[in-house]
C-alpha cells in the first residue's frame, strides 16, 4: 500500500521551528563545527515566520526543512519581486537558494516550484549552469 505523504504548502503555524514542525530535535553541534553548521543547527530552532529572507537561503541552500521554508521563499520572490525590479536592484541570493534545487526536489514539492508559482513564465537553469 503505498501512503501520500502530506506536503504542507505553509507552516501551519510560523511560531513553530522547524525542530517542532519537522519533529526532529537536533544535537548541538560539535565543538568543530564550521560557521555555517552552526547557523543551520541555530535557525532550524527559530519560528519559520521570523526568519529573514537570507535566513531563508542560507536553510534552503543546505536542503533543511524544505517542504515548509520553499513555500514560504516562493511567497516572498513572488511578493517583493515587483518593487524590487522597479527599483533597478535585485536581492538574489533567495532566488538563487529556491531555484538551483536539483530536479528532485522539485519532483517532491511540484507545487512549490518557481515555474509554477510564476505561472509558467520563469526560465529553466540548464545543467549547464545557464537559464533557457
Amino acid at each position: 500500500m503505498v501512503r501520500s505523504v502530506r506536503r504542507p504548502s505553509r507552516p501551519r503555524d510560523p511560531t513553530q521551528s522547524l525542530e517542532r514542525l519537522q519533529g526532529q530535535r537536533w544535537p548541538e553541534p560539535p565543538e568543530d563545527a564550521t560557521s555555517l553548521v552552526r547557523a543551520v543547527h541555530a535557525l532550524r530552532r527559530r519560528p519559520v515566520g521570523d526568519l529573514r529572507p537570507e535566513e531563508l537561503a542560507r536553510l534552503i541552500t543546505q536542503d533543511a526543512g524544505l517542504p515548509w521554508l520553499l513555500p514560504l521563499a516562493v511567497r516572498i520572490l513572488r511578493d517583493t519581486a515587483p518593487s524590487q525590479i522597479a527599483g533597478g536592484w535585485y536581492d538574489d541570493d533567495l532566488l538563487y537558494a529556491v531555484v538551483t534545487r536539483k530536479a528532485q526536489v522539485w519532483e517532491r514539492f511540484p507545487e512549490c516550484s518557481p515555474a509554477k508559482a510564476a505561472g509558467g513564465e520563469l526560465p529553466s537553469w540548464s545543467s549547464g549552469g545557464r537559464f533557457t
